[in-house]
């Protein structure tokens, strides 16, 4: 379990009921959009506005505490950060794996001449579980 306190204060950002809020919404879910992090939060803070929310991720999101995941043609997820990894997007049901980024991986990137301090690699798809349903 994470200590969501502990990594905002690590990120230099104040552990507000708000913000731990969110963490754990994020957190529960793995990957997830601001409408379904409102939906969650608001059963617990019914006085929370969508703009609060908003404020958060984006305040977030510059302290690394969480990663916005892009989707095609649809509002980003967002994840809790975590080691370097690849993305595995289903573009039929929006389901996303993460997949480590092993050093066969790593090799594959090729990247010379260049200090690489992060990465975040979205591959885009259809998964397992709709192939079976496209082949019925």
């Amino acid at each position: 379990m994470t200590n969501y306190i502990t990594l905002l204060k690590k990120n230099d950002l104040k552990a507000t009921i708000q913000r731990t809020s969110i963490l754990k919404s994020i957190d529960h879910a793995g990957h997830i959009n601001i409408d379904e992090i409102y939906e969650d939060v608001k059963e617990q803070h019914p006085a929370l506005s969508l703009a609060t929310i908003y404020k958060n991720i984006i305040l977030m999101q510059q302290n690394n505490v969480i990663i916005e995941v892009p989707m095609n043609g649809e509002k980003s997820k967002f994840e809790l950060k975590k080691d370097d990894h690849i993305h595995l997007i289903c573009q039929h049901c929006g389901e996303i794996q993460d997949s480590k980024i092993t050093k066969e991986k790593e090799q594959i990137l090729n990247i010379k001449n260049f200090q690489l301090n992060n990465a975040q690699i979205n591959l885009y798809g259809v998964c397992q579980k709709c192939q079976r349903i496209s082949l019925k």
